[in-house]
């Protein structure tokens, strides 16, 4: 048992060998696919990012056997991880822990602990599937909040003409942008607006309608701040 969790350079002196690196790379893909597999249970996802998902751990670990014990090399390393993080679109939470994850991942078995890399993998994995399952800490709140985006004539004066719809159909409603379009003919409100319920959707977008002479409206998913989903 205490052999699992031995280091595999931890009694290796000279360059690294290449049934370590073969070693090292296999068990950081196997994990990788492992931890991709978890992710798809219960949760929203791209093929993109279960790719990415699975391939990150060998990926760091080739790059940090490679600049084992150089400290140059390791700084280097750490600013081009940092250009791929700013060239990267913004993800939820979820998705940001699962890459911190798959990166720890990579760090272990670049630095040769095998063993610790596969029970941090299978704890950390068991716990996401877990909550997955369980659906800890989900709620339909966020699924009632909404932007809401609706188009008018610049001869309609838009302060207070919607008040009593988002009395009627909204607990919360907030005008957040104004802007004008079609030549200053029209002006597009936006609001952050929260559902009192479900299914009323079609209802408060004929009222809006009637309102704003049948001119466009629509609603969308708002988007989540960061954390929100936690």
């Amino acid at each position: 048992m205490s052999n699992f969790f031995q280091g595999v350079f931890d009694s290796t002196t000279t360059s690294l060998q290449l049934g370590d690196f073969f070693l090292c790379l296999g068990v950081s893909l196997a994990i990788g696919i492992f931890l991709a597999l978890i992710y798809t249970v219960k949760n929203e996802y791209s093929q993109s990012f279960i790719l990415t998902l699975a391939l990150i751990p060998a990926v760091v670990c080739v790059v940090i056997m490679m600049v084992n014990g150089n400290i140059g090399a390791g700084i280097a390393v750490a600013g081009a991880f940092s250009l791929v993080r700013f060239r990267s679109a913004p993800g939820s939470a979820k998705e940001i822990c699962a890459i911190f994850l798959a990166m720890g991942v990579g760090l272990m078995t670049g630095m040769g602990y095998l063993g610790y890399a596969a029970v941090f993998a299978a704890v950390l994995g068991g716990a996401l599937l877990l909550f997955n399952v369980l659906q800890i800490g989900s709620s339909k709140k966020p699924l009632l909040n909404k932007t809401l985006h609706i188009t008018i004539p610049e001869t309609l004066e838009y302060e207070g003409v919607f008040d009593d719809l988002m009395g009627s159909y909204t607990s919360k409603a907030q005008l957040v942008n104004v802007k004008t379009t079609n030549m200053g003919s029209l002006y597009k409100l936006t609001y952050d607006v929260t559902l009192k319920e479900f299914g009323k959707e079609k209802q408060f977008l004929d009222q809006l309608r009637c309102r704003n002479g049948n001119l466009e409206v629509s609603i969308s998913k708002k988007d989540q701040p960061f954390g929100s989903e936690l």
